[in-house]
């Protein structure tokens, strides 16, 4: 294992890595640091091409060395969208479709490994604040190890989001609130089980180092170059700033020659990151908000400064189209390029357009777009906005459908 301290973002204190995420000085958030020399000497492109197809495939980048509780997560569909990028005018687009994860998004990335520190640290319980997609992820890697799992998710949720953290035997406890009142919960309980494991708590400096995988894995599917731009969905803004960490470690231990990747962030309409990067403003937490994209529906972002940061430091910039846009992308998605994503795709798909009308993004940059989970998660959402044609059982009125 090559991690060597967790470390301050704010103040750079460092700390022993430990079930800890945030400073004692200054309560900034703590971040995995490692020793990137012993890396470089021990990786190589060719090593890792001979790997399990995994986000264990970059081991030597992930925050512990105990025996992985690994589903399969990762290393999921890479594709060239020519049908969506002819469509928008775009030569060379991307996407990185974790909607073929074990529980159908990226989450199991990141629980996969913070599932696995868990077991590092001897806990036997572990748990999380949710919307859904964290929830499944959590119950099922919790099953695998052995462990037990307390999911906080807000109150009136849809059956359909909690379905599969419950059939894996998880413990599911709805808070009267929204999400971010199930997290404080999640969080004073945290407190008060120390050796209790909560993902996005607790564990949360090492959960987040998952989702690097998905730089490493779209510089590897490009053949070890990076793209022009990527576009990723934001929720409290770790996804981003991981993917971009991720980026700069591949460039520090020289398995990329630049991580000079412009980063756009996409946000349902009005939330905190997105108005900050185009209002040219700070991150000002929101109480009340209404969109259908409830996976990206957090509106006090616990790493919002520091995704807007990475935004405009890398040049590119942020969108947050309206829910219309959203169902509309979700279904030129699915027939342009044949994918069902969920509505935080549809959020990514509806920004990648706007950039691309707005010409931040030009026809022949390499531009990778994130999907985060499948479609069948958020299909009511959908749903709505499609229909049948009924019919008599009569050659006659068939043809009737196809003169219309």
């Amino acid at each position: 294992m090559y991690l060597v301290a967790l470390k301050c973002r704010i103040c750079g204190t460092e700390y022993p890595p430990e079930p800890l995420y945030h400073c004692s000085l200054c309560f900034g958030p703590l971040e995995a640091v490692y020793d990137y020399e012993g890396i470089k000497e021990s990786v190589s492109k060719e090593e890792i091409s001979k790997r399990v197809q995994s986000v264990w495939r970059y081991r030597e980048f992930l925050p512990t060395n105990h025996d992985p509780v690994d589903l399969g997560a990762g290393f999921t569909r890479f594709i060239h969208a020519k049908n969506l990028g002819e469509q928008l005018g775009l030569e060379n687009l991307y996407l990185l479709d974790d909607s073929t994860n074990p529980t159908y998004s990226f989450k199991d990335r990141v629980v996969s490994v913070a599932v696995t520190k868990a077991l590092e640290f001897g806990m036997d319980v572990v748990g999380c604040a949710s919307t859904g997609n964290l929830a499944g992820s959590l119950a099922a890697h919790a099953a695998k190890a052995g462990l037990k799992a307390f999911i906080f998710v807000p109150a009136g949720i849809e059956k359909n989001k909690i379905v599969q953290a419950l059939v894996h035997g998880a413990t599911v406890v709805e808070v009267n609130g929204t999400y971010d009142d199930a997290n404080r919960l999640a969080a004073e309980i945290a407190e008060k089980n120390r050796n209790w494991g909560f993902v996005n708590i607790n564990l949360r400096p090492y959960y987040v180092e998952g989702s690097k995988t998905l730089a490493f894995e779209a510089a590897e599917r490009l053949g070890w170059g990076a793209q022009s731009q990527v576009v990723v969905p934001v929720a409290s803004g770790a996804l981003l700033y991981s993917i971009y960490r991720g980026f700069k470690e591949l460039e520090r231990v020289g398995l990329i020659d630049s991580a000079e990747v412009a980063f756009n962030a996409a946000q349902p309409e009005g939330f905190p990151v997105a108005r900050a990067v185009k209002e040219r403003r700070q991150v000002e937490p929101i109480e009340k908000f209404s969109t259908i994209v409830h996976s990206l529906a957090i509106g006090n972002p616990a790493d919002g400064i520091f995704a807007k940061e990475v935004v405009e430091k890398s040049g590119g910039y942020a969108e947050d189209p309206s829910d219309a846009e959203v169902i509309e992308a979700v279904k030129l998605l699915a027939r342009t390029e044949g994918i069902f994503t969920e509505l935080a795709g549809g959020v990514t798909v509806a920004a990648l357009i706007r950039l691309v009308e707005d010409g931040r993004i030009d026809r022949d940059e390499k531009v990778v777009a994130y999907l985060t989970g499948n479609g069948l998660k958020t299909a009511e959402a959908v749903a709505e906005s499609l229909s049948t044609v009924k019919i008599d059982a009569r050659v006659e009125e068939f043809e009737k459908v196809l003169g219309r």
